[in-house]
């Protein structure tokens, strides 16, 4: 099983190389000439140089994450880490095994820090982005670090005591998960998120008249409509729907608000409002949370102390003693693969709702001329891939390239 799973392991990432160097490829040096009314060529050129600077540095952490990773297992390490927690908590293993889940995933963030911080203050830095002050960026981490504290260990140890003492514990388990996931949806809009950044209510004036007659045209309630501060971070534009019931959030970044006309940020708004319209966020939904009960069938196989899937999952990763919190961690890599496979469909499902959201925004502001400039702003402004190759469009894509929207938009003309 270990020399099938490494197989696995090395052919996904010689899959995303290719699907890597093949984008870089259909990035062509000259400007296409369908898409000549978008671009300066200095723009252009821009663009592609941030295409090149992200793929090598793709390249390079996703090849230093697989070696850490078969380094870590081949010399023991998972085994080797579960002795030394065990041997700290011999009177809990609950305590043990949200040692084992800590002292791993934070190892994984310190490692990967120094990557994280290269990406944000030297690539983003370099082509304009980034607008994150060293300050903020350490705030940022340690308010991520005490949330996950906060959040993570109470949901991690309730799943790891499940797991131990119920019978039947990955129904239950599922259950407890599915729970929060709705219970954090409720929360986060109110409660995680001005964490982060400042939501400011829309002012009055023509903008927020124009939205909110938009709104009423499409029979969309409006519970919030905020202003977001994203220019404290990025010079990224972005709009988002968030939460439900009282708590449902329209954000606007207030880059996106200087960049744009109103028409524009109302098409923009409609599109957002399409999804709600057509119900894609209850379909993702209950989509989301039939497969999490796939996927905890299958970690209460790969933690079952008597079955032999997990006996031979622990051999193959050297563990001695099958355990729920070794064995959560070992499906998981276990199932990344299988997950990359089904977020090929996923991506393909979200790429037909964008396409839904874009026409409900077209037919609902009167035509689909104020989203198509807005389209191209957002392309051009985020140095976005104008044309990628469709291997790259199946792998990660969860919205369509520009050129395929456009063309949907400019049918319904």
């Amino acid at each position: 099983m270990a020399v099938t799973l490494v197989i696995v392991l090395f052919l996904f990432w010689k899959l995303e190389l290719i699907a890597t160097l093949l984008n870089l490829k259909s990035f062509a040096t000259e400007i296409p000439a369908n898409l000549r009314d978008l671009w300066t060529q200095d723009s252009y050129d821009k663009a592609r140089a941030y295409s090149i600077s992200s793929a090598r540095f793709s390249i390079i952490e996703s090849t230093f994450g697989l070696m850490l990773l078969l380094a870590f297992w081949m010399l023991g390490g998972f085994g080797w880490l579960d002795a030394l927690t065990q041997q700290w908590f011999t009177d809990s293993p609950i305590r043990a095994g949200l040692a084992f889940l800590g002292l791993l995933f934070f190892a994984q963030y310190l490692i990967g820090l120094p990557l994280a911080i290269y990406d944000t203050f030297v690539i983003e830095e370099k082509f304009g982005f980034n607008k994150t002050t060293p300050k903020l960026y350490a705030l940022d981490q340690i308010k991520s670090i005490l949330l996950g504290i906060v959040i993570g260990l109470p949901i991690a140890a309730a799943v790891l005591w499940i797991f131990a003492t119920v019978d039947h514990a990955w129904v239950w388990a599922w259950l407890c998960v599915s729970a929060f996931q709705l219970l954090m949806m409720w929360l986060a809009p109110a409660v995680i998120l001005p964490l982060f950044n400042k939501f400011e209510p829309m002012p009055e004036g023509e903008l927020r008249d124009a939205i909110e007659a938009m709104a009423k045209r499409c029979e969309f309630p409006i519970v919030g409509l905020y202003v977001m501060d994203g220019s404290k971070r990025s010079t990224k534009a972005n709009a988002f729907f968030t939460g439900f019931g009282k708590t449902k959030k329209i954000a606007l970044f207030d880059t996106l608000i200087e960049k744009h006309s109103t028409e524009e940020l109302v098409a923009i708004l409609a599109h957002e409002i399409g999804h709600f319209r057509c119900k894609h966020i209850p379909q993702r939904l209950v989509v989301s949370i039939a497969q999490s009960a796939v996927i905890f069938f299958l970690i209460g196989l790969a933690t079952n102390p008597d079955g032999a899937f997990a006996r031979l999952l622990f051999d193959a990763f050297g563990v001695a003693s099958i355990s729920p919190h070794v064995g959560l961690v070992l499906f998981g890599i276990l199932f990344s693969p299988a997950s990359r496979l089904l977020g090929i469909f996923s991506n393909r499902w979200s790429r037909k709702h964008e396409f839904e959201a874009d026409a409900y925004a077209a037919k609902h502001t009167g035509s689909p001329e104020a989203l198509i400039t807005a389209l191209k702003k957002l392309t051009t402004d985020n140095l976005s891939h104008p044309t990628p190759h469709a291997l790259r469009i199946c792998l990660d894509y969860s919205h369509p390239p520009l050129s395929q929207r456009l063309n949907a938009l400019e049918k319904l003309r």
